[in-house]
């Protein structure tokens, strides 16, 4: 028996035909648990990456859709995208300066001095009586007498380096990082009447203006004079730096301390940069002094 040809086939026949054949690839068609398929769709985390602005350059090797036509950022280009959750953001301390870690430093050393101290009189206190008689015959009560003798010798040294300590004047160091709001109106004055006075009287000599940059220490005591002016770090003109130490002793005093800063310290030591600049102004910039460690060991 012939099969019928394919020109032969009516319509009828032709849509039978696939009708049988999609049935059949239905057929072929896995189904899943619907609870699963959603499972997958949950665990699927969106990534939401920042970006600053668009830009016309491309980037050369485009970490996310988002920054095809992104310059990167600053220097984001050359790191890692970060993607959500964001890390926590870095805290400011101001403990991790050199000085303030200087200054707690100095601030044990003196907690110790003061046990030190408790001991000794707590010894010396504890040691019996010694009849006087008894210390040439007896060579335990000798021995208990020279013990009282050193320790009183030691008592007597660390309270007199006590008093010495308590009587010098409490001195600060000031930078960036430890200036704060107690002390930072009292420094913008001080900096706005140096460079007022170091402009009005631009340094030059024989009539020819000297231009440059020196590190200047300075020394103010609570009174608001200027203990000490010195150039830490010359500018290679011996005339300028003199003339800049005298600019700075000429625009004191600053005014007396606030009541804060008195409760603070006596006299506080800053450094700053002053700048000569070609405008005939002179500018001055807080430093973060070089000599830190000098300054500290100079206030112990």
């Amino acid at each position: 028996m012939r099969l019928p040809s394919l020109r032969t086939l009516t319509t009828l026949q032709w849509a039978l035909g696939l009708s049988v054949l999609l049935h059949a690839v239905l057929i072929t068609v896995r189904f899943v648990d619907p609870e699963g398929f959603r499972r997958v769709f949950e665990q699927t985390t969106l990534d939401v990456i920042l970006v600053n602005a668009e830009s016309d350059a491309k980037p050369d090797k485009a970490q996310a859709i988002a920054q095809s036509t992104l310059a990167g950022g600053g220097d984001a280009a050359d790191k890692r995208i970060v993607s959500t959750p964001l890390p926590p953001s870095v805290r400011d301390s101001q403990g991790d300066s050199p000085v303030n870690e200087n200054q707690r430093r100095i601030d044990s050393m003196l907690e110790q001095q003061e046990q030190l101290l408790a001991q000794v009189r707590q010894q010396l206190a504890s040691l019996p009586q010694v009849d006087p008689q008894r210390v040439a015959q007896d060579p335990e009560a000798q021995a208990q007498e020279e013990r009282r003798q050193q320790l009183a010798r030691l008592l007597a040294a660390i309270e007199k380096r006590v008093e010495e300590e308590n009587s010098r004047p409490r001195k600060r160091f000031l930078s960036p990082a430890t200036l704060g709001a107690t002390y930072a109106v009292y420094y913008d004055e001080m900096r706005r009447r140096i460079e007022a006075e170091g402009t009005a009287h631009f340094p030059q000599v024989a009539g020819r203006r000297l231009y440059g940059e020196l590190l200047m220490a300075l020394l103010i005591n609570h009174d608001g004079r200027i203990l000490d002016a010195r150039v830490v770090q010359g500018s290679g003109n011996r005339n300028l730096d003199k003339l800049a130490e005298l600019i700075a002793s000429r625009a004191a005093p600053f005014g007396p301390f606030t009541p804060a800063m008195r409760k603070d310290t006596d006299q506080f030591d800053v450094t700053a940069r002053f700048k000569f600049t070609h405008e005939q102004t002179l500018e001055t910039t807080l430093q973060a002094d070089p000599l830190t460690t000098t300054t500290v060991r100079e206030i112990k």
